[in-house]
């Protein structure tokens, strides 16, 4: 149709009317005077005035903001206590977002985020605030407040210079609160504590700041006392990130150096990393260098989250923004990597250190024919997700699959549902389990696995006694902090689980803090359920890896009709086998469906039983027909059935429901 107009625009030009050119008559100055009405009504730009970029969202210059005028934060919390919503206020505030009633965690964008009501992934947001005359820029990253993401937590601060500490003034310092604050104290970042919710009916504020100067020697006249739902004082929050929070230690002279901390996949444009300038400077057509794979490309597009994506002309050291240089594949963009410029070869940033999965759990797709599709979705979804470990797997019941490696068992399930809603794969998840350790006895078996101890992720590979010298189980610092009525129960739980009580310490007249020694797989599946119910949901927890110690383990087996379930066989301390087995033995009776047969379930380690539960089968009333008659009629008509039952019992196949396996999954609370 251009072409049209421009032969309209030059009377007396030649038009071409099948394969013979041809000069221009009435008939066609007429259709072509149609063509252009038409295009002139579709095309308004194309007609009337060249195309325009006004209305497009002008790119912000990042070159004004000297490095002096940046602060990069992070906000850290108990879960719960208020950092979403902290985020919200200061959005708003800067005009990054219009303050509207909707704006409820804003920077939740995942629907799993959404319908728990936590944060799962840490988010950027670019602000710009403007104090005594003078424009600032602001990196905040809000991070997850559960101890299955802290993961997220200790990669954010690594962008950062300083922290808002945010802590409930009515539930006052918890497990994730404390551990939160020695992530950021170990990396040297400046603290401010916020005191949140004290619009709350019991809310201390006083009593809380007494807290902090207690367990975290921070003056109680530091502490800024806030609402982050009603906005009160907020604004004294942003002033103190300008005056207590220095700004980052870089150089914009030198080549580029940038930290990659996070990264997501898009279908259409391949990898979006998040990146911490560090040194230099980065624009759009310049060529980097990934450290980690050596391999160069080109940046199509720089720009900040603000906190949609909004494109810059450039970034500068110091600040934090994202990256895309077309990166196709999900393994090239590894977290903690380090990106420069193609000529410029700079040293590596040491990156992060690389996180310790505390469950491994079987993953297996519900129909084989989407095993690679499954493949494909893991395979996005660890990229966003660097925690979780990948090992190739293989079932006979399940075939083939994964065995994966998480922070813990919330950490699992969110994982699983990010399959479900992100990737709409529907998976078999096998029980749960903890890494063990086995230390081989003879040269020979050395020799074949080439190392002395080896580490068993799957209970199936589980070594016999007779190969090995000892078994080792991983263990964990355990910090429970609860009001000071619930502490005996709690420490009876404790002793139950087999932990070793190491410390206690009263944080105030209401508060204790006890510290433990755990065996991790006696608090991976159910602890904090129980300790919530115990506590009225007043105690928090918080754990951290403590190596491994000597156990006394032994391999249980889960038979159906005296076939092994080869998903359910379970590691177990010695002393825990008859009421694990018996537990697990029960929830199996009442998940699995009645046959037309008996079936027996039972629990046993090596050749010996240890507990047993039978699924009655369906019965039809062979008698209903008769009615008197002899005796030995109906006992022959009994026979016969009893008879059949065992004939189905040889040749009937048992197959486990999905949703058995889940059901297993939780053990008791008496356990």
């Amino acid at each position: 149709m251009a072409l049209l107009v421009q032969v309209l625009s030059r009377p007396g030009m030649w038009t071409l009317t099948g394969r013979v050119l041809a000069p221009p008559t009435a008939g066609t100055a007429r259709l072509l005077l149609l063509c252009t009405r038409h295009v002139s009504a579709l095309e308004p730009r194309a007609a009337h005035r060249p195309f325009s970029t006004a209305k497009l969202k002008e790119k912000p210059d990042m070159s004004r903001f000297p490095v002096e005028d940046i602060r990069n934060f992070s906000i850290i919390a108990h879960v719960d206590h208020g950092k979403s919503t902290l985020a919200d206020r200061l959005l708003e505030l800067t005009g990054t977002i219009d303050k509207t009633k909707k704006n409820k965690q804003v920077l939740d964008k995942l629907q799993v985020e959404r319908e728990r009501g936590i944060t799962v992934k840490a988010q950027t947001a670019t602000l710009f605030y403007t104090f005594q005359g003078k424009q600032y820029l602001f990196n905040l990253i809000d991070t997850p407040g559960h101890v299955d993401f802290s993961y997220e937590v200790s990669r954010s601060l690594s962008a950062c210079q300083g922290v808002l500490l945010v802590v409930d003034a009515n539930e006052g310092i918890q497990a994730q609160t404390v551990a939160n604050f020695f992530l950021a104290f170990e990396a040297q970042l400046s603290v401010i504590p916020v005191i949140n919710k004290i619009d709350l009916k019991n809310a201390d504020p006083e009593r809380v700041e007494k807290q902090i100067e207690k367990v975290f020697d921070i003056p109680s006249d530091e502490c800024i006392k806030i609402s982050a739902k009603l906005g009160t004082n907020v604004e004294s929050v942003l002033q103190a990130i300008i005056e207590r929070i220095p700004p980052p230690k870089v150089h914009r002279e030198n080549p580029l150096k940038a930290l990659v901390f996070d990264s997501t996949f898009d279908q259409y444009r391949g990898v979006i990393a998040n990146i911490a300038l560090f040194d230099g400077m980065v624009s759009k057509g310049d060529k980097v260098v990934s450290a980690h794979t050596k391999k160069t490309y080109e940046v199509n597009e720089v720009g900040i989250l603000n906190p949609n994506e909004q494109p810059t002309h450039k970034l500068y050291a110091g600040q934090v923004g994202f990256l895309i240089a077309g990166m196709k594949d999900v393994t090239e963009a590894q977290i903690g990597d380090t990106l420069y410029l193609h000529n410029h070869p700079v040293e590596p940033l040491p990156g992060f250190k690389s996180a310790k999965p505390m469950v491994f759990a079987g993953v297996y797709p519900i129909d084989q024919s989407e095993y690679n599709n499954l493949k494909s979705a893991i395979e996005k979804l660890t990229l966003n997700d660097s925690s979780v470990t990948v090992h190739r797997d293989s079932s006979l019941a399940l075939g083939a699959g994964w065995r994966l490696g998480f922070l813990g068992l919330l950490h699992m399930e969110v994982f699983n549902q990010r399959l479900e809603q992100e990737y709409n794969a529907s998976v078999i998840l096998t029980t749960p389990t903890v890494p063990y350790k086995a230390v081989l006895s003879s040269a020979k078996l050395i020799k074949e696995y080439k190392e002395k101890e080896i580490t068993i992720i799957n209970p199936a590979q589980f070594p016999d006694k007779s190969k090995v010298t000892e078994y080792l189980e991983p263990v964990v610092w355990g910090t429970v902090v609860t009001p000071t009525e619930y502490t005996g129960k709690i420490i009876a739980l404790c002793q139950a689980r087999r932990a070793i009580q190491k410390n206690m310490i009263f944080i105030d007249e209401n508060r204790v803090m006890l510290k433990y020694l755990f065996p991790l797989n006696e608090i991976v599946v159910d602890f904090y359920d129980s300790l919530k119910s115990l506590s009225s949901g007043y105690a928090s927890f918080d754990y951290e890896d403590a190596g491994y110690q000597t156990a006394d383990l032994i391999k249980m087996d889960i038979l159906l009709n005296g076939n092994i379930v080869e998903e359910l066989v379970t590691v177990v301390h010695r002393e825990k086998a008859y009421t694990v087995g018996k537990s697990i033995c029960e929830r199996l009776k009442d998940s699995l469906p009645r046959q037309l047969f008996e079936i027996a379930i039972q629990a046993a380690v090596g050749s010996k039983v240890i507990a047993r539960e039978t699924v009655k089968a369906y019965r039809k009333n062979v008698l209903a027909k008769c009615y008197g008659g002899d005796i030995t009629r109906k006992m022959k008509l009994l026979k016969r059935q009893t008879e059949g039952k065992k004939k189905l019992r040889k040749i009937g196949n048992i197959e486990i429901p999905k949703d058995a396996f889940i059901k297993v999954l939780k053990t008791q609370p008496n356990k």
